[in-house]
């Protein structure tokens, strides 16, 4: 057993320093915080309460989950799998490279970010923390010197980047890079056409602080990683899992199985692979509502409305309803008239449920129908930039007839 010591994520600098410290074999293993003083700056109350804590020998990292969906969780990495993530990486994008750094240090993208620039032997570019901007993200994208240039985004840093390449130079930057990986949740369909025609190299990753980040790109697992689908729902093996939870044998059982001598990760998203051997998430397990006695798959829903028009960054939730049990309830984002933002949670008219109630009954059914869509100035979001759903859920948690 070994110590673990949290460690500030807000000064990427010096999270690198303590990231390559930790894969050491005598580097105590660290948890990066998000809003951890800088020692001296301010009181001890702020520090989580590790101090004490031990881990087994192999781990390097451990990630605190935010939760989106579910119960926060502390997830356990070994050096081993965290290094065998960044050598499948690099095989899968065809050569070591230089990385830019645009997302928070403590979820299992940002760490993987560094751990590949330590792999790699190079140095990264280290986006300062806070607002995303895409003029900052090209003014330190341009500091890449290396022949190959990457970078890890969510879709909605992917957006705005592509929202801005009417710029020159943002458009120029983007191309530049060998590859984007995005990932963290679903990306839409229109969101990656957008980039091919700009010429942007985008790459989807599949993948979670268990498996220490994304092993599966566009579609395919990368390294040793294999994916198998049982009762629907998708499990992955390989070198890049992670230890368990840390203190919490209970969950690391239930989500950590051994079968024939092959330790498996028991995912809890849906998915398929296909005659071809590519994977694909049709949303988490978890995700699926009762209404009006049928099941509804509310990340099925979102991806329908998401391809309508005005809608590509919407988010689904379920509300409680006292005829249906539950319902979808669509939330998106909108300008008001002459350019004002939408105050509070707004209903939208008749017209935009009507459209959007037709289009998800067409593909899905009339169970699947949303019962509302409410407009809001901006969609609420995690620090990883995946939308906040428990905010969204109590947004739409007033009651409503359909």
């Amino acid at each position: 057993m070994k110590a673990l010591r949290p460690v500030s994520a807000e000064r990427p600098v010096d999270l690198l320093a303590e990231v390559r410290q930790a894969l050491t074999a005598s580097g105590d293993a660290i948890l990066p915080v998000p809003g951890l003083p800088v020692p001296g700056l301010a009181g001890p109350d702020a520090v989580p309460r590790v101090a004490g804590t031990l881990v087994p020998k192999p781990v390097a990292v451990v990630i605190e989950t935010s939760g989106s969906t579910g119960v926060p969780k502390r997830v356990m990495l070994s050096r081993d799998a965290l290094l065998s993530s960044a050598a499948a990486s690099v095989v899968a994008l065809g050569g070591p490279g230089q990385w830019l750094l645009a997302l928070p240090g403590h979820y299992v993208a940002g760490v993987q970010v560094l751990v590949r620039s330590i792999a790699a032997d190079t140095t990264p570019v280290l986006l300062p923390p806070g607002h995303f901007d895409p003029l900052v993200f090209a003014e330190f994208a341009e500091r890449l010197v290396e022949p190959l240039r990457y970078t890890s985004l969510v879709p909605v840093q992917l957006a705005r980047l592509l929202d801005a390449a009417d710029d020159p130079r943002v458009a120029a930057v983007l191309r530049r890079f060998t590859a984007i990986l995005v990932g963290g949740q679903a990306i839409a369909p229109e969101l990656l056409a957008r980039a091919e025609e700009l010429h942007v190299r985008v790459v989807r990753t599949y993948g979670s602080s268990e498996t220490a980040g994304g092993c599966v790109y566009n579609g395919v697992p990368i390294g040793n990683t294999a994916v198998r689908v049982v009762d629907g729902q998708l499990e992955i093996s390989g070198s890049v899992l992670g230890e368990g939870y840390l203190g919490d044998a209970d969950r690391t059982a239930d989500r950590f199985i051994v079968e024939h001598g092959v330790r498996w990760y028991r995912t809890g998203d849906l998915g398929e692979i296909d005659e071809h051997g590519l994977v694909r998430v049709l949303g988490r397990a978890d995700n699926v509502i009762i209404s009006g006695g049928e099941k509804v798959s509310l990340d099925a829903v979102e991806r329908v409305v998401r391809g309508l028009p005005g809608f590509a960054e919407a988010v689904v939730v379920a509300a409680d309803d006292a005829q249906w049990g539950q319902v979808p309830v669509v939330v998106r984002a909108v300008r008001a008239a002459g350019g004002g933002a939408v105050v509070g949670g707004a209903e939208t008219g008749d017209g935009d449920l009507a459209g959007v109630a037709a289009a998800v009954a067409s593909a899905l059914g009339r169970a699947a129908r949303p019962a509302r869509v409410i407009a809001v100035p901006v969609i609420a979001l995690l620090a990883s930039g995946k939308p906040d759903r428990h905010a969204l859920r109590m947004l739409a948690a007033a009651p409503t007839d359909r």
